[in-house]
């Protein structure tokens, strides 16, 4: 059996570590508190301000518009904040049983077409009997022309060469067809019975024309708010419903042969006074009797036909006036009464200016107008139309 290793009474002895050598002390003693060196250009930081009374945010001031509010601008014509602008909503139409009618001042214009009928009527006669046997169906044909009037593609022929119009363009309508809606719908009538043109003018005006034709100026058309605008075909529209339109232009078209003629006897009759002057004084006289004797006899046979003539411009232009007021009294019975006087008024400015630019060509001197020159135009002045609109413009008394 092995003996257990015998092992030392005493654990052997480690070397003890050696203590660090001991560092030098800085010599200099810095004092207890130390003050930061004061560099040349380094300024102290300013003390903060005190305040009296607790830190409160002062809201910025901003400074006041140069315009006082009632020098607003005014709002542009298509903005819906206009006065004279209206809505133009689809809503239910209820059409009238008379589309159309012929009121007195229709009856009157054709009446007072009559005597120009008559003339133009003797004229067509002279110049169908160079027909022969033919000459009773010349005459028929020219009475049946009138049916023109009604014929569309005629009325279209006349809108673009005689009125200058157009149709509109596909932007146009649809500014000008909801407000034509409108106009329609107040007066209980067809609109698709009427077609709608434009003018290429800058001018503020309308036309309503043959059977079915309604055409406004460029400048109406972009320029007025849509309530003016729907005054403005409304009034044409009246044009229509009370038969001004369609007698007005058979009138014309019946009195255009008489009117011919006697613009080709004006021109011979000058031509021949010019070529009588180189045969001193016994030529104006021989021209003189010769174009004396015609109207004699032409008075002579015709009753005194020719006299009555020379008067019915002056009745037709009192029918015309009459027709306008009737057409403004029919926009204004459809609620259109404060738009229609706001395009009054610009119309009576656009004719104070036109008269000022006349008068400036005219070297300051202003050009008046005749009393035969009112007697002939075919529209009222702008006052006697204010005065018939004032019981519409007037608020309604409550029963």
């Amino acid at each position: 059996m092995t003996q257990p290793p015998q092992y030392p009474e005493q654990p052997p002895q480690y070397p003890q570590p050696q203590s660090p050598p001991p560092y030098p002390q800085p010599s200099p003693s810095y004092p207890r508190q130390q003050v930061p060196p004061q560099y040349p250009h380094q300024t102290p930081p300013p003390a903060p301000p005190q305040y009296a009374q607790p830190y409160a945010p002062i809201p910025p001031q901003y400074t006041q518009p140069a315009t006082p509010p009632d020098t607003a601008p005014a709002p542009a014509p298509a903005d819906p904040v206009h006065p004279h602008h209206i809505s133009t909503d689809r809503r239910r139409i209820h059409l009238s049983s008379q589309q159309r009618r012929t009121d007195a001042t229709a009856v009157g214009n054709l009446l007072l077409h009559l005597p120009n009928f008559l003339c133009s009527l003797f004229v067509v006669g002279l110049v169908a009997a160079l027909f022969g046997d033919f000459a009773l169906v010349v005459i028929l044909l020219w009475i049946a022309s009138g049916a023109l009037v009604f014929h569309r593609p005629t009325e279209s022929a006349l809108a673009r060469h005689l009125l200058r119009l157009r149709y509109p363009t596909p932007q146009e309508r649809a500014k000008l067809e909801p407000v034509w809606r409108e106009v329609t719908a107040r007066a209980g009538v067809e609109g698709r019975t009427y077609e709608l043109w434009v003018e290429d003018s800058d001018s503020l005006n309308a036309v309503a024309a043959a059977g079915h034709i309604v055409g406004v100026t460029r400048f109406a058309m972009n320029q007025l708010p849509n309530g003016e605008l729907a005054a403005v075909m409304a009034h044409e529209l009246g044009h229509h419903v009370g038969g001004h339109a369609w007698s007005g232009l058979l009138g014309y078209w019946y009195a255009l042969p008489g009117r011919v003629a006697w613009r080709v006897l004006r021109a011979v009759s000058a031509v021949a006074f010019h070529v009588s002057k180189a045969f001193d004084c016994f030529g104006v006289a021989f021209v003189v009797l010769l174009v004396g004797g015609l109207a004699f006899a032409t008075i002579s046979t015709l009753y005194g036909l020719p006299l009555l003539v020379l008067g019915v411009p002056y009745a037709l232009a009192a029918v015309g006036r009459r027709s306008e007021l009737r057409a403004d009294e029919h926009a204004a019975a459809l609620g259109f009464a404060p738009m229609l006087a706001a395009v009054l008024d610009k119309l009576h400015r656009q004719e104070q200016y036109e008269q000022a630019e006349v008068t400036a060509r005219n070297g300051g001197v202003p050009v008046e107008e005749g009393a035969l020159s009112r007697l002939l135009s075919s529209h009222p002045d702008h006052h006697t139309r204010l005065h018939h609109l004032q019981r519409y413009l007037q608020p309604q008394q409550p029963y």
